[in-house]
């Protein structure tokens, strides 16, 4: 170098500034998001943005992503007061995927004591997308007196379809602290280690008559269709791109590029998971998403309600009528059972794999694959570690769903290259738990009148703001139960009477986290039976219940009736199942 040019000397170089700043300690802190992959999605309100939900989940998501340990730190961050007292600043890191984003809005809300939705602190700043940190710092912002728990993160972008990978960082005031975590090498998919891993998934091969000639099929180009239907899993939830990296789609690509011919171009799609429902309403959807009205044959059908299902009141014989609705149809599909697992370990498949016992079905536990392995230390053998596998406690990211896939993708390979079972399954025996919903039909607006005598009363009106699910392959979201009945106080009487001849029904109803909704009472035959509340779970989603479930079809007159002090509310009827 030619000191005489750079202008400097030897020393001038060596010595630096005459007074450099103080370095500002960094805080003690923990990840609650850890380059998580998000979309923006076009949202009913117009918007373009991905919610990441924090009530009930927040401890959460600082033991598992942030691996805090300290009981009293995650007790503070389950209402606002203790996140308040815990958290200096919150950093924030956006990375586009395409560099021509311009600043992403960031928006942190709670959720209100008196006003759940309206009444918390709501804050937005915009935040640079190049991946640089943005810290919120919280002392200079004014807080609600009536903020209750920490409610959701929000990211908002100019253009549908964008993606990002997002870290969040909750720094803490002095007097607190925690063990800094680092972060796990990428997870290894071709390694040896992972693909035992997968092999632990397959917990029945199962009779493989049906789902060998689902596979020659698609070996001659014959037309085969993969269907899928169960929760917010199936749906996708916490894949990114959704329709793309959701399980169902990739375990689908893999059947095609196994089996397909001309590049599988004959094997087509079927996706029809819902969030937060349980096989109780599966079965009132069956006909309409997964037939599609009887225009569709699928030759494979997974299940997938075994973290669903802790909502179905008849604990498993909904999800038993689902799946010999599915095996009983005149194509004789294959049927395969999938168990999918939270983060806590937990899901039912105790309860429900006795279906699939008992009918020789092949069956995969995501829970038997990665459970042991998440106890374990990398250098002890961990193949993926929770942070990597969990989108948030309940969903998968995409190296989740890529394990759900895979491991679909091994009973894909195990079957293929067994010998044919000669013998199909048995469906003539007496059920394990029951069947009494497996002929469960939808009625809505649309048919009514061929099946049922209705007078709405006061519920003329149409809802629209209804829960928006991506099917199939759409990265868009469709409206679910579009024909519905809505109560509103300027529509009349606040009454709506059903009179049909069955023997079971099943009503379903809309949840809500507006305020403007109330609660509706419910007489079957002028007898009470219960009150449906949409704020039980306080989010737009579709919710299920049984009225009544009788031995022999008989003529019932059902009233729902908006409860007293509820009568200038909404209330929105969905459908019914019925039998």
């Amino acid at each position: 170098m030619n000191d005489s040019f750079s202008g400097l000397t030897q020393q001038d170089e060596m010595e630096g500034p005459k007074a450099p700043k103080d370095p500002v300690a960094r805080r003690s802190g923990f990840y609650v998001m850890y380059e998580t992959m998000i979309e923006g999605t076009a949202r009913p309100d117009g918007s373009i943005s991905q919610e990441i939900y924090l009530e009930g989940r927040l401890a959460d998501k600082a033991r598992y992503t942030g691996g805090v340990e300290d009981e009293d730190i995650l007790a503070l961050l389950t209402d606002c007061e203790g996140l308040r007292r815990l958290v200096h600043s919150i950093g924030i890191t956006i990375k586009a995927h395409n560099p021509d984003v311009a600043d992403v809005r960031f928006v942190y809300r709670n959720w209100g004591k008196t006003r759940k939705y309206e009444s918390g602190t709501r804050l937005e700043l915009f935040c640079p997308s190049d991946g640089s940190e943005t810290v919120l710092v919280m002392e200079d912002y004014d807080w609600s007196l009536d903020d209750d728990v920490p409610g959701s993160f929000a990211f908002l972008f100019d253009r549908a379809g964008e993606l990002a990978t997002v870290s969040i960082t909750f720094y803490l005031h002095d007097g607190f602290y925690v063990p800094e975590v680092s972060m796990e090498e990428p997870v290894d998919f071709e390694s040896q280690a992972y693909h035992e891993m997968i092999a632990k998934s397959l917990l029945n091969k199962g009779n493989n008559k049906r789902l060998k000639a689902a596979i020659e099929k698609a070996r001659r180009g014959e037309k085969v269709t993969v269907a899928y239907i169960g929760g917010s899993i199936t749906q996708g939830a916490g894949a990114v791109p959704i329709h793309e990296n959701c399980y169902a789609y990739q375990s689908y690509a893999l059947f095609k590029q196994k089996f397909g011919k001309n590049g599988g171009e004959s094997v087509q799609l079927v996706k029809a998971g819902v969030g937060g429902t349980p096989s109780e309403l599966g079965i009132v959807r069956y006909d309409r998403d997964v037939l599609r009205g009887g225009t569709v044959e699928p030759d494979i059908v997974v299940v997938e309600f075994a973290v669903n299902d802790a909502g179905d009141e008849t604990k498993g014989i909904c999800y038993e009528s689902l799946v010999l609705k599915a095996l009983n149809a005149p194509n004789k599909p294959a049927v395969i059972l999938l168990f999918s697992v939270f983060v806590n370990d937990w899901n039912l498949q105790e309860r429900l794999s006795p279906v699939g016992w008992h009918y020789d079905l092949p069956m995969i536990s995501v829970k038997d694959a990665v459970e042991e392995q998440f106890r374990l230390a990398k250098a002890g053998g961990n193949v993926i570690s929770k942070r990597q596998f969990f989108f948030d406690i309940y969903h998968p990211a995409n190296a989740g769903h890529r394990v759900m896939a895979d491991c679909l993708g091994w009973l894909f390979d195990i079957v293929d290259e067994a010998s044919p079972d000669e013998t199909d399954v048995d469906t003539s025996m007496p059920p394990v738990i029951g069947c009494d919903f497996a002929e469960t039909k939808l009625l809505d607006r649309s048919n009514s009148g061929y099946i049922a005598t209705i007078n709405m009363g006061g519920f003329t009106g149409t809802d629209t703001d209804l829960q928006m699910v991506e099917m199939d392959d759409h990265p868009y979201s469709s409206p679910q139960f579009p024909y519905n009945w809505m109560h509103h106080p300027e529509n009349g009487a606040p009454e709506f009477k059903i009179t049909i001849c069955s023997k079971r029904l099943i009503l379903v109803f809309k949840d809500s986290g507006n305020s403007d909704f109330g609660c509706a009472d419910i007489w079957v035959d002028e007898k009470y039976i219960k009150t449906a509340d949409p704020h039980e779970n306080n989010w737009t989603h579709c919710n299920a219940v049984i009225l009544y479930n009788e031995q022999v079809s008989e003529e019932h007159t059902v009233v729902i009736r908006m409860a007293s002090g509820h009568e200038t509310k909404r209330f929105t009827i969905l459908g019914f199942g019925y039998i």
